[in-house]
């Protein structure tokens, strides 16, 4: 058994260890005093997955149907599933005082995401400092509002379960309307909209702003991710508050500017794989939608806790074609050239992921009596590890739940990183002559 264990690439082992939690998490859900009432093996195990996954697709209500126990299983399992198994098991082994070996190291570097295999078990222990003091302190503003209105003790739960689920970017909440009753609340729109931003940013970016401070001596990566944020953030909330501004269902309801500010931006910041909303998805225009569908499958930045292909995934195929159409030789930002590595690993990432993604939906579309759009919207969603939905999630059927089971599964594990656990890598030693073949 040891030896199959060594045999196995990082790819499968990572793939095997995330299947171990996620069965972990749906016998823990299934036992009887982790919920007030019955709940189907199916329902228990894509709340496991969601919670793991931390996209934050729910098929029964988190708040009433599951217990404290339930609830706390939940929780462990977005906080496990945002900063990373493996960052766990390095934590576990520096606690014992343990050496953390290659293979271990290898490890690291496939869950998170990293580019080289050094400064890893850094990264690690600044992952762990940032995440907690941030949910620490995020924890205490949102106990401000909910204190006053729910009390001491339920006031600080809510805080401490909300803070988790947003700096993870699960959007797993206890409320059964989500945020929905929040919509104008400045403390609670600033907090979660932060904690799920700072979350999705990426922990490279976050130790590169903490060890160099100065943005010039920032790396490529983390000023494409602060600027690409910025901007796309930017950017969506002014498509949502006109599209949506006459809509009577969403933000043409509010009768104050302050509240319809207020849900325009944390509405166009959280398709980028936070899951939380404050106003009725469902009920959005068909063309805010559609441009949220673009949000929630280019997702938030590699090494973080969202999903989706992520924004520089995103950005070198915008570069790469913007760089075909000026017939440059070169792929260049800010001085510098893109590798032709990651040009290929971008594509694949997107083509596997547009393939997966389009199987999904005609799976679902033959299973399923929903309309396309919403099938379509709840797939991505479920891609992108969004956890947003227009209210079918419930309604699916076993095939379905399964098929989002596997979507999510597959949005936070990464494309590449489950194809490489499928596929044997083979070099190849035998150079072939080229030859043209027409396309376009």
């Amino acid at each position: 058994m040891n030896n199959a264990i060594v045999r196995l690439n990082p790819s499968q082992l990572l793939v095997l260890v995330f299947l171990f939690f996620i069965i972990l998490g749906t016998v823990l859900l299934k036992l009887p005093f982790a919920t007030t009432t019955q709940v189907t093996w199916t329902d228990a195990l894509f709340t496991a997955t969601s919670s793991m996954t931390v996209t934050g697709l729910a098929v029964v209500d988190t708040g009433t149907v599951y217990t404290l126990f339930g609830q706390l299983v939940i929780l462990a399992l977005i906080q496990i599933g945002g900063l990373g198994i493996m960052s766990f098991a390095v934590l576990i082994f520096m606690l014992l005082g343990k050496r953390i070996g290659f293979r271990e190291r290898l490890l690291v570097q496939q869950s998170l995401n990293h580019t080289s295999i050094g400064g890893v078990i850094k990264l690690v222990k600044s992952l762990f400092i940032y995440s907690f003091t941030i949910e620490l302190i995020a924890m205490c503003f949102l106990a401000i509002t909910w204190v006053p209105e729910f009390g001491w003790s339920r006031g600080m739960y809510l805080s401490f379960f909300h803070s988790i689920s947003a700096f993870n970017n699960a959007g797993l909440s206890l409320f059964p309307d989500n945020l929905m009753g929040y919509v104008g609340d400045p403390i609670v729109n600033i907090v979660i909209s932060f904690l799920f931003i700072i979350g999705g940013i990426g922990f490279t970016v976050l130790a590169d702003i903490w060890y160099k401070r100065k943005f010039k001596k920032l790396s490529l990566h983390s000023k494409l991710m602060i600027i690409g944020t910025f901007i796309i953030n930017a950017f969506a909330m002014f498509v949502v508050f006109v599209m949506e501004f006459h809509n009577p269902h969403t933000l043409g309801a509010m009768s104050e500017m302050s509240n319809k500010l207020w849900a325009a931006y944390f509405q166009a910041t959280s398709p980028r794989t936070a899951g939380f909303n404050t106003i009725d998805i469902g009920h959005m225009h068909e063309a805010t939608i559609t441009f949220m569908l673009l949000l929630m499958f280019v997702g938030a930045g590699s090494g973080s806790t969202g999903g989706g292909i992520k924004l520089t995934t995103f950005l070198v195929i915008v570069l790469s074609v913007m760089s075909f159409l000026k017939q440059k030789q070169q792929i260049t930002i800010a001085n510098r050239a893109i590798k032709e590595t990651i040009i290929f690993r971008s594509l694949a990432i997107s083509m596997i992921s547009f393939l997966f993604i389009f199987l999904a939906v005609f799976i679902l579309n033959i299973t399923e009596p929903e309309p396309f759009l919403k099938l379509l919207f709840e797939t991505v969603s479920a891609f992108g590890t969004v956890g947003l939905s227009m209210g079918i999630t419930a309604d699916l059927s076993n095939i379905g739940k399964i098929i989002i089971v596997f979507i999510m599964f597959l949005g936070k594990v990464g494309p590449l990183t489950f194809a490489f656990s499928l596929a044997k890598p083979r070099q190849e030693k035998i150079r072939y002559p080229s030859e043209d073949i027409m396309t376009g």
